[in-house]
């Protein structure tokens, strides 16, 4: 023992820092390599069972669910390519409507290099439609400023939906759907959730499985390492986050049911310790009109008004369901554009601060807390510092090992968990990742072809793997940077016009 503390206080104390650290890093690898496989087998299983799915004529006669698609929409050049995939649908086109929201300061205003406002371009396709279908689509305006929630809650306004809907529509029987307008959806979707609510286990909101890959073979090698780890993040957490949420609650559903005493007594360590925020990515998404209302709408409040709706769900005790059908969208072309996404991202996460500090005062439970300090430490602090951290910690608990090497248990955690953890990050990030997301090809709602297929492709897509996170922290740290030197940061949108 004062071998142990011979090695030095500070020392000891950075040893145990760098064990923790890498430990956790060891952990949450497997953890994620875990998530992509129970997502990749839910998707496959899914689509194992498509045959199954009511046709058009069932879904007419049950009357199954109304479906309000909302494409928000500004600077869109080829707008036309999701509407025609949405419009493809196998939906009874009665139940289907598809709404794109502009705003009408790009028709009084246009991008020089449009051939057309993105208004103008979406009336332009509803009128090559037979005029059966043109019924199904229409285009709203948003007039003055706003970003993706206030085009998505223009297009919510009672006068819109009454024109929509018509007059006697039950909120309850609404799904509101959102795509972007780079979005390829799967022409099922609509039939599998329908076929959820007719069975009776329809859920208050639903998000799909978003892959990043619709423009893949335009990238280079880095961008589409980039596409595919992007694509990861959707399968690995999101979508893996939401299937064993459901579980855990299951799970302690049947607790409470058998030892309600107990139950009680635990929930709070349950609910602190075991429970996650779900997470909402905006696009393949869907959430029953009624719940929506009773939020007030898409949230305004922050930069990103995905993972704040994934907040306010969470936060009212709602649980959002995963949708196994894939959506491909675009991965932005160049690595500037890539910096600017997640900036913008980050700028969410900062302001999804305020909104869960707000829930947590309104009701200071357990879940509310966790919800936030969850968000404060993976998110605001983890993401802009983890690419630095991670590696510096990986080698202070190679070297400190051998402080320790008279103390064979600490010497041998302090080689394992770095080296673990290095040997993780390549077989998850540059291998295991590579071969599920080629595992799900065979379901893209587009054929894309996403091997890797000469030695330097397999080189570079295993060894760089970590590209896209070390851009996503440039991201973060722009925004860091701007709060700090002006004040302000102001998100831009994904510029799709110049290509």
């Amino acid at each position: 023992m004062d071998g142990l503390w011979g090695a030095g206080w500070f020392w000891f104390g950075a040893f145990v820092v760098a064990l923790l650290v890498n430990g956790r890093a060891a952990f949450k690898l497997f953890v994620d390599w875990k998530g992509m496989l129970t997502t990749c087998r839910f998707v496959e299983d899914a689509y194992a069972c498509l045959d199954a799915l009511p046709d058009e004529a069932a879904l007419e006669r049950a009357a199954a669910p109304v479906f309000l698609h909302l494409v928000p929409a500004w600077e869109e050049p080829t707008i036309a390519k999701t509407l025609a995939a949405l419009l493809a649908s196998r939906y009874p086109h009665g139940r289907l409507h598809v709404v794109v929201a502009t705003k009408a300061s790009e028709e009084t205003a246009p991008h020089p290099a449009m051939a057309a406002p993105t208004a103008e371009l979406a009336r332009r396709f509803r009128d090559g439609l037979p005029p059966w279908q043109q019924k199904t689509l229409s285009v709203v305006a948003m007039p003055g400023a706003g970003r993706k929630a206030h085009q998505l809650n223009w297009a919510l306004r009672p006068e819109t939906l009454g024109v929509t809907l018509g007059d006697t529509y039950d909120p309850r029987r609404v799904y509101v759907g959102v795509s972007d307008a780079d979005s390829l959806p799967d022409g099922n979707v609509y039939r599998w959730i329908a076929a959820e609510v007719l069975a009776g286990r329809g859920a208050p909101a639903y998000q799909g499985v978003t892959l990043s890959l619709a423009n893949f073979a335009a990238h280079d090698a880095r961008g589409r390492v980039c596409a595919i780890q992007q694509s990861s993040i959707f399968i690995r957490v999101s979508i893996a986050r939401l299937i064993n949420e459901a579980r855990r609650v299951r799970w302690f559903a049947a607790l409470a049911a058998r030892w309600p005493r107990l139950a009680w007594a635990v929930r709070p360590v349950f609910d602190f310790c075991f429970r996650r925020s779900q997470i909402c990515l905006g696009h393949n998404q869907f959430v029953r009109l009624d719940v929506l209302q009773a939020l007030g709408g898409f949230p305004t409040s922050g930069a990103t008004e995905d993972s704040t709706l994934g907040y306010a769900l969470g936060a009212r005790g709602l649980l959002m369901a995963p949708l196994p059908l894939l959506e491909l969208v675009d991965l932005p072309e160049t690595k500037d554009k890539m910096v600017r996404q997640n900036a913008r991202w980050y700028k969410g996460v900062l302001d999804d601060v305020a909104f869960l500090w707000r829930a947590w005062r309104a009701a200071p439970t357990a879940f509310n807390a966790a919800q936030l300090c969850r968000h404060i430490g993976n998110k605001v602090l983890e993401w802009p510092i983890a690419a630095v951290v991670y590696p510096v910690l990986g080698f202070l608990g190679w070297h400190l090992a051998y402080r320790f090497a008279e103390h064979p248990v600490l010497f041998a955690l302090g080689i394992a968990f770095p080296s673990i953890s290095l040997g993780l990050t390549i077989w998850v990030g540059g291998i295991v990742t590579q071969d599920l997301i080629e595992s799900l090809a065979p379901y893209f709602p587009r054929a894309v072809d996403v091997r890797r297929t000469t030695l330097g492709q397999k080189f570079v897509g295993t060894f760089r793997c970590q590209t896209y996170w070390l851009l996503a922290t440039r991201g973060a740290w722009r925004v860091l940077w701007a709060l700090a030197t002006t004040g302000r940061f102001d998100p831009a949108k994904t510029d799709r016009v110049t290509r």
